[in-house]
């Protein structure tokens, strides 16, 4: 199967550079609708067999106007939220931000590795991956699954056979920009396209906005 993992579209944090993880979150604004409104006609070339959000407010607001061009609905899922934030949650100063990701890409070497009062390897990938094995057991072709920044770098880049860590950390992921990974759990994952930039083009990226969890490394 192909999944087409999306950011989710622009919200107040991606702009202030908080650490917003909690759910439900807030929701897009402006230019994140306008980053959503362009993901039809970009994925117009797709035969789109399911459209699934996470539990997020924004990622469910990502794929409306999808479902919307296609004609089926977007299924909420468990598992593909944001990694969580814990005690750092809401903050937006460069030592948090730091102990933020820091701890993400640690997981590379060390999964018990935990944020601050949150969730460490183990939790994060037991989850997410529990959640794309309930799509992949319903699906054969491709499914687009709206998620958050951090999750989709790290569950790509840790799930793909082609990508390690040094790629992960070299490669930015914008509001609405998309990973596609092939495969199934039982054969293993491969990482096809991997866009630095939202669907629609780069015209629809705020290169204002103070974003850590999409940001390179």
């Amino acid at each position: 199967m192909r999944l087409l993992l999306i950011r989710h579209g622009q919200t107040k944090d991606n702009v202030e550079g908080n650490i917003g993880t909690a759910i439900p979150g807030p929701p897009l604004t402006a230019l994140g609708r306008q980053q959503a409104a362009a993901i039809p006609a970009a994925l117009a070339g797709e035969r789109i067999d399911a459209i699934y959000a996470s539990t997020m407010t924004r990622a469910q607001l990502t794929a409306e106007p999808l479902a919307e061009a296609l004609g089926i609905p977007v299924r909420v899922i468990e598992g593909v939220h944001e990694i969580g934030g814990g005690e750092l949650e809401g903050k937006s100063d460069q030592e948090s931000i730091r102990a933020y990701m820091s701890t993400i890409f640690s997981w590379w070497n060390d999964f018990g590795a935990r944020i601050p009062g949150g969730e460490d390897g183990n939790e994060f990938y037991g989850r997410y991956t529990a959640a794309i094995g309930r799509i992949a057991a319903e699906h054969t072709g491709t499914v687009v699954v709206v998620s958050h920044g951090a999750a989709i770098r790290t569950w790509a880049s840790w799930s793909s056979q082609n990508v390690d860590a040094a790629f992960s950390r070299a490669h930015e992921l914008p509001n609405t920009a998309m990973i596609v990974v092939e495969g199934s759990p039982e054969t293993g994952w491969v990482t096809t396209h991997w866009d630095g930039e939202p669907v629609g083009g780069a015209a629809l990226e705020d290169a204002t906005a103070i974003d850590p969890t999409g940001e390179a490394d």
